[in-house]
């Protein structure tokens, strides 16, 4: 009978294998790595990638990778190369093969195939006296002693270790374009990640209310405001800056202080000093200042204009955390 221990045990074995195989792969990087990298950056093309079975599929998000981190690449499916596929490679792309044996039947139809047309192939192998990695430029060498996998069959550290080279390569690419984050927000403008890097709070703000009342409007009145807007605050402005704000919580204290507010106005209970950014100011560093100060409203300013207020609720419904 398997064993919960059993299985942990098991889990735990696979995963150590699997490290010690991604580890030995710095003992393989050379000159044909640097080189590797210099064509690509160099490349006035593509990258493909191509690769067949599980191969492929590392080829495949090899090619995510790089996309996304400044390297334009495709994803070329071994099989489907020799019936008609070989027509989106141009002149000026490079081509990295991935084969863990470098002998399948689909490569040796395939390299001589990729040769004739002139392009730098790489080759992303465990056998570096492979068809494939003799009719290579450069080979980056991926060999494991063994699989994790108990009869030392299903690609585990061999796929591992072909998906390690491939990160391997595009992080060397992004320190050599020097990519930053807002490069890569160019690649990612969708889902919470894109928010992130390219939300704003003007974004946030453009069609929401204004809640704002003088030093001498009544607490009566302040009140109403603050209800009114709905956004559990109000600025208070003179001549036409903002010189505190009226939130919730103010209120609450104030009552549970005074017996009557009949000759109380805004100046009495207004907060000093109020938290302010600009509207253009990144959503996230918005957010991360509600929680540095654990408030719930910003009040948002530009060269002391008055634009609006940022609420902790139109963040969260940006599905930015």
């Amino acid at each position: 009978m398997i064993t919960k221990e059993n299985i942990l045990a098991i889990a735990k074995k696979t995963i150590l294998s699997e490290s010690e195989a991604i580890t030995k792969l710095i003992d393989f990087l050379d000159e044909n790595f640097y080189e590797a990298v210099q064509r690509i950056y160099e490349s006035k093309g593509r990258l493909i990638v191509t690769g067949i079975g599980k191969s492929a599929i590392i080829a495949q998000k090899m090619v995510a990778t790089f996309n996304s981190t400044g390297t334009p690449s495709m994803f070329l499916h071994a099989a489907e190369a020799i019936h008609g596929d070989l027509g989106m490679i141009q002149n000026d792309d490079v081509i990295i093969c991935i084969s863990k044996s470098g002998n399948s039947p689909e490569i040796k139809v395939l390299v001589p195939l990729l040769k004739r047309f002139g392009n730098t192939l790489i080759a992303i192998t465990g056998n570096t006296t492979s068809f494939l990695a003799k009719g290579s430029d450069l080979v980056l060498n991926t060999t494991v002693d063994t699989e994790a996998c108990p009869i030392n069959l299903a690609p585990t550290n061999s796929t591992t270790a072909q998906l390690v080279m491939g990160d391997a390569l595009a992080v060397c690419l992004m320190e050599m374009r020097d990519f930053k984050p807002e490069d890569f927000a160019v690649y990612h403008p969708g889902g919470a990640l894109g928010k992130k890097l390219l939300l704003r709070v003007k974004d946030m703000i453009e069609h929401s209310l204004k809640p704002a009342v003088t030093p001498d409007t009544s607490i009566k009145k302040a009140i109403f405001e603050i209800s009114e807007k709905r956004l559990g605050v109000t600025a208070v402005i003179e001549d036409n800056k903002i010189i505190g704000i009226i939130t919730d919580g103010d209120i609450r204290r104030m009552l549970n202080d005074v017996d009557s507010i009949a000759d109380l106005t805004a100046k009495d209970i207004m907060s000093k000093n109020p938290k302010v950014v600009s509207s253009e100011t990144m959503a996230v560093d918005a957010l991360n200042i509600l929680e540095d100060f654990s408030i719930t409203q910003l009040i948002v300013a530009d060269n002391g204009e008055y634009k609006g207020v940022l609420h902790l609720h139109d963040i969260l419904k940006e599905g930015i955390v």
